[in-house]
């Protein structure tokens, strides 16, 4: 497995991410089209792509952050197949070592239907265990998901 990261994504690497986003995601925030996910791309300032990929070279995850109303964002995905290994930490590892501050919107609860008809696990855990505090007292709902936001700052007590 590989970590990648770039500033823009080629026509290839566009097309296996909505694959992957419209495999992982809840069925309800499908994006149909590629037209669809450039829109989403084009309302995140300042992305940077981290991507995961094997050794034929096709993506299983990715990382974007970004900037969104003056906060520093990222969403994620990780091929359901791979999870539990340790890629999303590293993932997350990546992210946090070029951001003081992540703010991210998560599913808080599981039961959501996904594309293949499987459930949707909440990674609330997953983001907890690596140094995510859940922030009360606010969501977002989209497509009749709720989403609460996430934040991870960097800890200036241990950088010495």
């Amino acid at each position: 497995m590989n970590f990648t990261e770039t500033k823009a994504l080629n026509q290839k690497q566009l097309l296996e991410i909505i694959s992957l986003w419209n495999q992982e995601y809840p069925k309800k925030l499908e994006l149909p089209t590629p037209m669809d996910f450039e829109h989403y791309l084009q309302g995140l300032k300042d992305r940077r792509h981290i991507i995961l990929t094997d050794e034929s070279n096709t993506i299983n995850g990715w990382l974007v952050h970004f900037i969104r109303d003056g906060e520093k964002w990222f969403a994620m995905l990780i091929d359901a197949k791979l999870q539990g290994r340790g890629l999303g930490s590293k993932f997350l590892d990546l992210a946090k070592n070029r951001n003081t501050v992540l703010n991210g919107w998560v599913i808080d609860h599981d039961g959501e239907l996904k594309e293949d008809g499987t459930f949707y696990k909440s990674p609330i855990g997953f983001y907890l265990k690596n140094g995510f505090d859940i922030l009360p007292g606010i969501s977002l709902e989209k497509q009749q998901i709720k989403g609460i936001k996430i934040r991870a700052k960097k800890d200036w007590k241990t950088d010495g």
